[in-house]
């Protein structure tokens, strides 16, 4: 067993792109539901994309897959909504 774990980019507040990365076991859960809610664009998770999700991006669309698929769209702008007011 490999103790390496896959990872993609994930942006941070310290704008490298790539200095920051996650399993890709979470990045890929948050874009299926981003596919779902927008359209596929792998470079989303392979960071070609703005340096891959944002960690804002990330909690939003795991929130939303918390919920039915059904529910997808909503929990996502109810957590975007929710970002604005912090």
């Amino acid at each position: 067993m490999s103790n390496t774990v896959d990872t993609h980019p994930v942006q941070t507040h310290q704008h490298r792109r790539g200095a920051s990365r996650a399993p890709t076991s979470v990045t890929l859960a948050a874009y299926e539901v981003y596919c779902h809610v927008y359209a596929p664009q792998p470079a989303m998770v392979t960071g070609e994309c703005r340096g891959g999700f944002s960690a804002g991006e990330l909690i939003a669309f795991l929130y939303a897959r918390s919920f039915p698929k059904t529910e997808w769209r909503a929990r996502v702008d109810e957590a975007f909504k929710g970002a604005e007011n912090l």
